[in-house]
């Protein structure tokens, strides 16, 4: 059971605060269906690694595959859904999208932890504090860039959204493998980032006395 707790507590006590933090809650029914779509995303994603990286070292492609596979979900699933109708939305259904998928990746490797020559647990520990947040964190960068394409306009902003979560993701699983203090200062200062991106959504919504807004795109 606790390693159970382990595996699944830190990407749902992100989705709870991302969630709660919204002052114009997501139905339930599309919180669940995105955060499964997320799961579903590992299918292809391990298919799609094991022939572009296979035992390589070049782990880093696998931020190109992964991040690839949620901006498409999100670009064809949710751009279009009648609940997506602010920009606090698109974090929102982009972080359910990531943390979806770093869920069953997690138990993956949790679960797989004697292959890389750790005890379960530690391995599960370890993860909660860089591998979690790094999907919850490019989560939040895919959704923020997202919600101004949408909603501001501006073709640059939905090449940010795929092209920057895809350089953080790269960048962090190349430095995974050099330095894991190294690692440790990445993932906080992309906590930092992320925060503040998701605050300048936050601030926007206690201004307004409904969640419609009208769509540039």
């Amino acid at each position: 059971m606790i390693l159970i707790a382990l595996t699944i507590l830190p990407p749902f006590l992100i989705l709870y605060y991302i969630i709660k933090s919204d002052r114009f809650p997501e139905p339930m029914n599309m919180i669940r269906r995105t955060f499964l779509l997320g799961v579903f995303l590992c299918i292809p994603a391990g298919i799609i690694n094991t022939m572009l990286i296979g035992d390589s070292d070049m782990s880093y492609l696998a931020g190109l595959t992964e991040e690839s596979l949620k901006f498409t979900a999100l670009y064809l699933f949710l751009r279009n859904k009648i609940d997506f109708n602010e920009p606090m939305d698109a974090i929102v259904y982009g972080t359910l999208i990531s943390l979806g998928f770093a869920t069953l990746e997690n138990f993956n490797y949790v679960y797989s932890a004697e292959y890389f020559g750790m005890q379960a647990s530690t391995l599960a520990l370890i993860r909660a504090f860089t591998a979690i947040p790094l999907h919850a964190g490019c989560g939040i960068i895919m959704g923020f860039y997202f919600g101004l394409y949408v909603f501001r306009g501006g073709e640059k902003y939905i090449i940010y959204s795929l092209i920057i979560p895809i350089i953080v993701h790269g960048f962090y699983n190349y430095i995974a493998g050099i330095n894991f203090l190294i690692l440790i200062f990445y993932v906080i200062a992309l906590g930092i980032f992320v925060y503040n991106l998701h605050g300048i959504y936050r601030l926007e919504q206690l201004k307004k006395i409904n969640e419609h807004e009208s769509r540039k795109i």
